[in-house]
């Protein structure tokens, strides 16, 4: 299954509604399976740099299967530097991102950025949940 743009929404839609729920202001990217960006939404009122922290974020989480925050922890690996270095920068090995799975198939990702990690990836899992 590839995600298409009315899963997309979903995706986006739910985690919006779940950091306006929490009170804090963010930036929600959707990629596909490669990295490449389906979807961002910038609250208003978010910081600046949160729209390419949530994409990189989500980058990392669909390139390597698993949650971003599990990433950070090797993220100072000469094989993760070589990785950030080939990707132009585009991966950001912090908390915030989930991967989104078909069995266990990686379809794409959702990333978050602009919040406390944990909240980051909270609003992450409960835009992928909206799925179904």
């Amino acid at each position: 299954m590839a995600l298409n743009l009315d899963g997309v929404k979903k995706i986006l839609e739910a985690a919006n509604a779940k950091a306006v729920e929490m009170g804090v202001k963010v930036s929600i990217a959707v990629v596909d399976a490669r990295g490449d960006l389906l979807g961002l939404y910038r609250m208003d009122g978010a910081r600046w740099g949160t729209a390419n922290f949530s994409q990189g974020k989500a980058f990392a989480s669909a390139t390597y299967g698993q949650p971003s925050g599990a990433l950070s922890e090797r993220a100072n690996l000469p094989i993760m530097q070589s990785a950030l270095l080939q990707s132009g920068g585009r991966f950001v090995f912090h908390q915030g991102a989930m991967p989104i799975k078909e069995g266990d198939v990686t379809v794409g990702s959702c990333g978050v950025g602009g919040a406390t990690s944990q909240q980051d990836e909270d609003i992450a899992a409960f835009g992928i949940a909206a799925l179904g």
